[in-house]
C-alpha cells in the first residue's frame, strides 16, 4: 500500500506579469539536484527533511520525500510521498512531516536538467509498487544515452509519466528478467550511460550507486544509535554538509562505478554489500563540482571544497596577478563575486602578497540577503534596476581604487558586465576581471543544464580575450588556464591524480559518448531564449 500527499502549492496559477526570477537575473545558479537517503532511522522523515535542507544549494525548484514504514505484520513496508515546488521549507510542514512516518526515507532536491519544470509528475523521488513489491528512486546527473532508451520503451508501449530520464531507471529495473531485486537494480544500472548518483529505496534496504565515472558526489556517513533499536543509523547523500546537519558521522564516498546496499546485515554488523558496474570510460568527476557546484564546507572527490578553490586562486595568480602599481600608490582592492568566487579570491590574494605585488582584499559588494527568488518589477524596468536589488557596490571600497574583480567562472557574461557597471558606477578608477576557471566552451551532457555553445561568452567573441574585456568595460580579463585548472586541483587533492576530471565544458572532449541526436535534441529544446542556471551568466 502506498499513500500520495500532494502539495497544494504545486497547483498555484501562473505567475503573472512583472514577475520577476531575481536567480535568473541576477547570475544565481540553480545548479543540478540533490539526494538524500536514510536507513533504520528513528523519526527517519526528519532526518531526511534536515539533509534535504543541507543539499538545498543543488535545487532549489521543488523537492520530495518518500518514507518507508513496516507493516503491523514486519514483512512488508508502506511507502509514503510528499512532493511539491519551491524550496524544503516551502514543501514541508510540521504536519506534512508528521504524517511521512517510517525509518527509512529518501529526498531528492531539484533543478530540472532533462524534463519539464513545471511538471509535478516529473518531480522526484519516483515511488512505484511492481511484481516485487514497493520501490523509489532518486537520481543526480543527467543520462547521455536517454534518447535512446525512451524510444526503446515508447517502441514497446511502455506508458511514460514524464519527460525525466530519472523515470527510466523505473522502467528499466521492472522490466529485467533477473530474479532478485538487487539484480534487476544492478541490470539497470549497467545499461545506462552519463551521469547518475542515486538512492533507491526498497521494502527492506537502501541501495546507493554512483556511474562508473563518478561524475556526481556520493557518501555515507553514519548515525551512531540512531536507530529505534539503538543500533546505528546510516545515511547516504551528494554532498558531506548534509550529514553534519544531521549529526552523522562521514564514512566514506560512494566510489565510481559502486553499487552499495545498506541493509538489516549492515545495521547488525556494519558491513556494505558492494557490487561493482563495469568500466567503460574510466573516471572523470565533474571539476565543476569543485569550481562552483558544491558547497565550500563539503568534502567531495577526496578533498574539502574550499582547500581546492583556494588553490585554483593561488594558480590564478600565478597566470594573471594584480596589475603592479608604485610604491607611492595605495594597493590594489581584490574583490570577489558574491558568493561563490569568495574561497578563490582568499587564495589569490595570498599568492599575490607571496610574490611581493601590493594588493589588499576587501567586499565589493553587500548581498541583500532578504530579497527571495523573485520580486515585482514593472516590465519596463531594465536589468541593472533588478540587479541592483540584490547586489550593491560598496562605494568607500571601490572609489578612487585599482579594483581587481574575481569570479569562479562566466557563462553568457551578463551579470559580469552589470556588476562592473556598478563597481565603475562607485568610483572605480578601473577594473579588472580575473576567472578561477577556464573559458566555457562547450555544453555539458552529464547534468548542467547550459546555453546552446554558440550563446557562450567565449565562443560569442571568438575566444579573443581583448574584445571579451573591451565588451565587459574592464581593462583586462585573465582566465585561469585548463592545464592550470587541473594542475591545481590535483595538487590539492589527494586522489586527484589517480582519479581523472571531465572538462567537456571547457575542452569539448566528453569522456562518455554522446550521440549527434542527444546534442541535436538540446539544441533544439534550449530554443532563442533558453530558461536555465546558466542564461543569466
Amino acid at each position: 500500500r502506498m499513500s500520495v500527499q500532494m502539495d497544494p502549492s504545486a497547483f498555484r496559477p501562473p505567475a503573472e506579469v512583472g514577475l520577476v526570477d531575481l536567480d535568473q537575473e541576477t547570475g544565481h545558479y540553480n545548479e543540478k539536484c540533490g539526494v538524500f537517503g536514510c536507513f533504520n532511522v528513528q523519526k527517519a522523515s526528519h532526518t531526511c527533511y534536515y539533509g534535504m535542507v543541507g543539499l538545498q544549494h543543488r535545487g532549489q525548484e521543488g523537492g520530495g520525500m518518500v518514507t518507508g514504514e513496516l507493516s503491523s505484520t514486519g514483512d512488508r513496508s508502506r511507502f509514503h510521498l510528499h512532493r511539491g515546488l519551491g524550496l524544503v521549507t516551502d514543501i514541508f510542514t510540521p504536519d506534512d512531516i508528521a504524517s511521512l512516518p517510517g525509518t527509512s526515507a529518501i529526498g531528492h532536491t531539484r533543478y530540472s536538467t532533462a524534463g519539464g519544470k513545471t511538471q509535478l509528475e516529473g518531480f522526484q523521488p519516483f515511488c512505484v509498487r511492481y511484481r516485487i513489491g514497493n520501490l523509489a528512486l532518486a537520481h543526480n546527473g543527467n543520462l547521455s544515452n536517454f534518447h535512446e532508451l525512451r524510444s526503446f520503451f515508447e517502441q514497446h508501449g511502455v506508458l511514460l509519466q514524464s519527460t525525466v530520464d530519472s523515470e527510466l531507471f523505473l522502467h528499466l529495473i521492472s522490466h529485467s528478467k533477473r530474479r532478485s531485486q538487487l539484480d534487476q537494480i544492478f541490470d539497470a544500472m549497467t545499461q545506462a550511460e552519463g551521469a547518475f548518483s542515486c538512492v533507491i529505496m526498497t521494502e527492506t534496504s537502501l541501495v546507493a550507486v554512483r556511474d562508473p565515472n563518478g561524475f556526481r558526489p556520493l557518501c555515507i556517513g553514519r548515525i551512531p544509535k540512531g536507530g529505534p533499536d539503538g543500533g546505528d543509523g546510516y545515511v547516504v547523500a551528494s554532498e558531506t554538509c548534509a550529514l553534519d546537519l544531521c549529526k552523522a558521522e562521514y564514512v566514506r564516498e560512494v566510489e565510481p562505478g559502486e553499487l552499495i546496499v545498506i541493509d538489516r546485515n549492515t545495521v547488525n554488523t556494519g558491513a556494505f554489500t558492494t557490487l561493482r558496474l563495469p568500466q567503460k570510460f574510466g573516471v572523470s568527476q565533474c571539476i565543476f563540482e569543485y569550481v562552483y557546484f558544491a558547497r565550500p564546507d563539503s568534502l567531495i572527490f577526496g578533498d574539502f571544497v574550499t582547500k581546492v578553490r583556494r588553490e585554483h586562486g593561488r594558480q590564478l595568480a600565478r597566470e594573471h596577478p594584480v596589475p603592479k602599481v608604485g610604491p607611492d600608490s595605495p594597493p590594489v582592492v581584490v574583490v570577489p563575486v558574491p558568493d561563490s568566487a569568495a574561497h578563490a579570491t582568499m587564495g589569490y590574494v595570498e599568492e599575490c602578497l607571496r610574490m611581493g605585488l601590493s594588493c589588499i582584499q576587501d567586499l565589493g559588494f553587500f548581498r541583500n540577503p532578504y530579497v527571495g527568488r523573485s520580486f515585482i518589477a514593472p516590465s519596463q524596468e531594465n536589468r541593472d534596476i533588478k540587479v541592483r536589488c540584490k547586489f550593491n557596490p560598496m562605494r568607500h571600497v571601490c572609489e578612487g581604487q585599482i579594483i581587481v574583480m574575481i569570479d569562479d567562472s562566466i557563462v553568457r557574461g551578463t551579470t559580469a558586465k552589470q556588476l562592473i557597471r556598478l563597481v565603475m558606477a562607485a568610483g572605480a578608477k578601473e577594473v579588472h576581471f580575473r576567472v578561477a576557471s577556464p573559458p566555457v566552451t562547450d555544453p555539458c551532457f552529464y547534468g548542467m543544464d547550459f546555453p546552446t555553445k554558440e550563446e557562450l561568452f567565449a565562443n560569442v567573441h571568438a575566444g579573443d580575450k581583448t574584445a571579451m574585456a573591451k565588451w565587459l568595460g574592464v581593462e583586462s580579463i585573465g582566465y585561469l588556464s585548463p592545464e592550470g585548472l587541473v594542475e591545481s586541483t590535483v595538487r590539492s587533492s589527494p586522489t586527484g591524480a589517480s582519479h581523472g576530471y571531465c572538462r567537456a565544458c571547457f575542452t569539448g572532449i566528453y569522456p562518455v559518448p554522446v550521440t549527434s541526436q542527444a546534442a541535436q535534441v538540446l539544441s533544439e529544446e534550449k530554443g532563442p531564449h533558453p530558461e536555465n542556471l546558466f542564461t543569466k551568466r
